[in-house]
């Protein structure tokens, strides 16, 4: 059997949370603070959250919870993925369209032979030197060594990552970027959705041992 929808709240917060970090540098506000830096320099400015173009790879459950959740902002949504779905936000049929047409690109896929690396050097120049990658699904979606390049480079705003390609390794790299933000795969790390987690097990495991259908089988 498997949990679906159980983590879907919290993955798509993960995103808005790892979004609003990213543009208003919360992270390096916090460390500035508790520095004592406050009266001694500026941090700098940050990117305004609302009204932005967002773009969605994948939108499946928690890429649809994403979009509800940045509707909220008044940002334009478009997305890419298997198919155009009725939905109302734009399509493109390629990641490279999309990220062409977006300031912010949020990965929300599932991985697969077919998805890895998704996120290479073409995409990554087709976001330009303004845009940010937000990546809440898997690691492996994103070629990293492209992605440590395009930042490194300039090529690319920045980026708020939850997942790694070889976790818990994170690129060295990233540690130094400040327009980087890096959470430890937290997307479903709540109480309310670990415990969710555990009851669709037992309810999982009750259902087998009783022999009758998985509440949630694996097809």
């Amino acid at each position: 059997s498997n949990t679906p929808d159980v983590l879907t709240t919290d993955v798509a917060d993960t995103a808005i949370g790892l979004i609003i970090a990213q543009a208003r540098h919360i992270a390096a506000a916090d460390a500035h603070v508790r520095k004592g830096g406050w009266s001694k320099s500026e941090i700098g400015l940050g990117t305004r959250v609302s009204g932005r173009r967002y773009g969605i790879f994948g939108l499946g459950r928690i890429g649809k919870a994403i979009a509800k959740r940045l509707e909220g902002f008044e940002g334009k949504i478009s997305y890419t993925g298997r198919a155009k779905q009725d939905v109302g936000y734009d399509y493109h049929p390629s990641l490279t369209e999309l990220a062409k047409n977006c300031d912010v690109l949020v990965i929300a896929a599932a991985a697969s032979a077919e998805t890895r690396h998704s996120i290479d050097a073409a995409v990554l120049a087709a976001l330009g030197p303004d845009g940010v990658v937000i990546n809440i699904a898997r690691g492996s979606l994103v070629d990293e060594g492209a992605l440590v390049k395009a930042l490194q480079l300039g090529r690319l705003g920045g980026a708020g990552l939850d997942v790694f390609e070889d976790e818990p390794n994170v690129p060295l790299e990233l540690y130094e970027m400040s327009n980087v933000v890096l959470t430890p795969h937290i997307g479903s790390g709540t109480h309310q959705t670990r415990k969710a987690m555990a009851d669709l097990v037992l309810a999982n495991l009750s259902a087998h041992f009783s022999g009758k259908e998985l509440v949630t089988p694996v097809v």
